[in-house]
């Protein structure tokens, strides 16, 4: 039996070594919100969570205000006796607050993502448990990071490719400007050789008579799958997109919760999903999306927001073990990408997406380094 006690909810900025540019965003730190929580015997965990606008419909002071005044008040004082009911607590909430807290309409699962986490890692360390949620506790054989690319154009862009090819990545993803996708892909195939499977990441960027005239072009250079290429509520239109081009469109804007995917899925609007931790809910919450996708016989692709530390790809490494027949990876970029990471060991990638070994520690399996997450705090918040 465990009681928690406090949160402290903190606005983090994560340095970038190199911006990171998109067709919907260009950032050059994490913008995160770290979220510790401390039981009666001051054992603690984290959470983590990336808010993005135009994912979720949640900026980071949403999230902040959301966790601190109707979410967070209502855990402090609950008991929970072992890391199975946090679980059991976890999937009946299913990635969003009970109802009685916070609308279900109301932009949330961000928000939630950190609680889930911040609950798992704290009473796993109480129970001296790692976080599993399958029975497996290796990696599904042979499963690789891809790598994915920053919008650029010209000499960056080739030296980019050029370095993923000879770091011995087998998949890509292009991210691209309004306009580049045609020379972005081109130059990818050219350097990066046949056969590396590339995918391409619109960014809703694109109407739908755009799309198909791009996805049929981009196909001729082996792009074998097209992310969000239309607006994430554009629903018919990603089926029209499925049905007119036979090629492979992967939700992920349009995807967040259950409602969200059963929709997809009642209206054959993708192909595949782009799952994330830190968008879905939580870690159980995007497990159960993952499974729905499978049986729905949707490919799963296991995503990351930019700028992820290392406790949420030590998450997602957990995540991808659980449900085993994830066809893409995206995350574990550590020091690629941050200039610091507040957790250790450090959770990275190796040489052609060669993914990590699971941490092996209780809870997420990472340590804190508080004195890094201080250093780039923008805003605090002890709730008790």
């Amino acid at each position: 039996m465990s009681t928690i006690k406090a949160f402290e909810l903190r606005a983090v900025d994560l340095p970038f070594k190199n911006p990171f540019k998109h067709a919907a965003a260009e950032r050059r730190s994490s913008y995160s919100i770290l979220l510790k929580c401390v039981n009666e015997d001051g054992v603690a965990g984290f959470g983590e969570c990336l808010p993005r606008e135009y994912v979720t419909g949640e900026s980071r002071h949403w999230v902040f205000e959301l966790l601190a005044e109707k979410i967070l008040p209502r855990l402090v004082g609950r008991t929970f006796n072992s890391l199975a009911e946090v679980k059991e607590f976890l999937s009946d909430c299913d990635g969003k607050a009970p109802p009685d807290w916070v609308a279900p309409d109301q932009p949330q699962t961000a928000a939630w993502a950190a609680v889930d986490l911040a609950l798992l890692d704290t009473f796993g360390k109480v129970h001296d448990t790692l976080v599993r949620l399958g029975p497996k506790k290796d990696l599904p054989a042979g499963f690789r990071y891809s790598v994915v690319s920053s919008a650029s154009r010209g000499f960056k862009a080739w030296r980019s490719f050029a370095l993923y090819r000879l770091m011995g990545f087998r998949q890509a993803k292009l991210k691209i400007e309004t306009g580049t996708a045609i020379e972005t892909a081109k130059l990818a195939r050219r350097i990066m050789g046949r056969r590396c499977g590339l995918r391409l990441d619109a960014n809703m960027a694109w109407d739908v008579p755009e799309a198909i005239n791009l996805m049929r072009q981009l196909a001729r250079y082996g792009v074998e799958s097209f992310e969000q290429p239309v607006a994430a509520d554009d629903i018919e239109g990603l089926a029209t997109l499925v049905k007119e081009t036979g090629l492979g469109v992967m939700a992920d804007e349009s995807l967040n919760d259950a409602d969200s995917l059963r929709t997809l899925i009642d209206r054959k609007a993708c192909t595949a999903i782009n799952a994330r931790i830190s968008k879905c809910g939580g870690l159980v919450a995007t497990y159960n999306r993952c499974r729905r996708a499978l049986e729905a016989g949707l490919t799963v692709q296991v995503g990351c927001q930019v700028g992820e530390s290392s406790l949420l790809s030590a998450a997602q490494l957990i995540l991808i073990a659980a449900v085993r027949e994830v066809t893409y990876g995206e995350g574990c970029f550590g020091h690629y990408l941050l200039r610091e990471d507040p957790f250790m060991p450090l959770v990275q990638f190796g040489r052609g997406g060669l993914p990590p070994a699971l941490p092996e520690g209780p809870g997420l399996g990472v340590r804190v380094q508080e004195d890094i997450v201080k250093r780039h705090t923008t805003q605090t918040q002890v709730i008790t």
